[in-house]
């Protein structure tokens, strides 16, 4: 049967819909096509996007933002480092670069929204090392909770803080308690575990805690390109025993004591086989507090029962 010409027409203009809808991107492809009839996105292409989309809270637009939050059920990660000397060998900020790399690699296993570089923690103790950035504890505490409220107003009511940073932690598991001094309508949570201490290769050296074997190890995963390998065995990471102390007896000059050259270890014995197996422990470690976290209806509604009871505690039955 002959086409008609206003079947013809009718054939044109869809078509050149079609190659309009073709040369426009995603948004605006959706938008037109829908409005047009030129072609519908399929389920498959929506799965597609969303799954583009990245666990970077920077790298996101506005948008994507509102997107991420309800793909990651409200779920966020804070990586929290810290600005300070690693021997003479590892870079400056290399807490916060391993602390990140575990995060970002077990959001995109368990899809949530990562914080950007965070380094506002306690490192008092490194105060007399080039490079070291030591906020005061006011502004630590201060700073902190402006930032989990923040991330908790744009949609994160379950925040987790990965920590890199052994000088954390005291600092983190008392701002976790401080939570309880007012109502938040979000949790906070603190994974502070960054070695496994079982399994993997045998590790060198028995002495294993700041720019060590371990820390080392891993620096060769995240960023080999910042390590400066030869220079490990330029200073000791040998514990000075400068103070004598009892058991149980606690100062703030410990650290130094002990370790004035802020190198505790011997970065010489690390290996990119032992980084392998932190890093991938610690990625996978974080993996599953993100899922266990995500499937956690309880914590919020404890908070919420404790903070109407605190408001009348005569009535607590005793």
């Amino acid at each position: 049967m002959l086409e008609s010409r206003r079947e013809r027409a009718d054939r044109v203009i869809i078509q050149m819909n079609r190659n309009r809808c073709r040369s426009y991107g995603a948004t605006i492809y959706l938008l037109f096509c829908v409005a047009f009839g030129g072609g519908q996105l399929t389920q498959a292409q929506t799965v597609s996007s969303h799954a583009k989309l990245s666990v970077h809270w920077e790298e996101l637009t506005g948008p994507d933002f509102v997107e991420a939050i309800k793909r990651s059920q409200g779920t966020c990660l804070l990586p929290f480092g810290i600005l300070e000397k690693h021997g003479p060998h590892m870079p400056i900020g290399s807490d916060l670069l391993n602390a990140r790399y575990a995060a970002l690699h077990a959001a995109e296993q368990q899809y949530a929204v990562v914080f950007p570089e965070y380094y506002f923690g306690q490192i008092s103790e490194a105060r007399h090392e080039p490079g070291t950035i030591a906020y005061s504890r006011d502004l630590q505490l201060a700073l902190l909770q402006a930032t989990t409220d923040e991330m908790a107003r744009n949609g994160c009511k379950k925040i987790l803080i990965v920590n890199g940073h052994g000088g954390n932690a005291s600092l983190l598991p008392y701002f976790g308690q401080s939570q309880l001094d007012k109502p938040h309508d979000y949790v906070v949570y603190i994974f502070d575990q960054r070695t496994p201490t079982t399994g993997g290769p045998k590790k060198k050296t028995s002495t294993d805690q700041h720019a060590g074997e371990s820390e080392t190890s891993k620096m060769m995963v995240v960023r080999p390109d910042l390590l400066h390998q030869d220079r490990a065995a330029s200073e000791s990471g040998a514990d000075q025993h400068r103070q004598s102390l009892s058991e149980g007896v606690y100062t703030g000059i410990w650290w130094y004591a002990r370790f004035p050259d802020h190198y505790a270890g011997d970065g010489t014995a690390a290996t990119r086989e032992l980084g392998e197996y932190q890093m991938k422990w610690w990625v996978d470690s974080v993996s599953k507090a993100i899922a266990s976290i995500k499937a956690d209806d309880a914590s919020l509604k404890l908070q919420d029962e404790f903070y109407e009871k605190s408001r009348h505690p005569l009535d607590t039955p005793q």
